[in-house]
């Protein structure tokens, strides 16, 4: 599992489909997942994922399942 010094060094991306600026998620892969932070808020944590939870959130967000609110 990454524990919070890992994360700190992990390669962060924002979405292709983000406006540019500082209000989205970030994401990292992890040998055993992803983890998930808050682009405003890098050194507030992150939301860390097993591969098979994350496969699970993409699935779901493509499928609209997701509320945006």
């Amino acid at each position: 599992m990454v524990t919070d010094t890992d994360l700190a060094r992990l390669e962060w991306r924002k979405s292709s489909y983000s406006g540019g600026g500082n209000d989205c998620v970030e994401v990292a892969f992890t040998g055993d997942g992803a983890a998930v932070r808050d682009s405003k808020n890098p050194g507030g944590g992150a939301l860390r994922l097993s591969r098979r939870e994350w496969d699970g959130l993409l699935a779901a967000a493509r499928a609209g399942r997701l509320d945006p609110r």
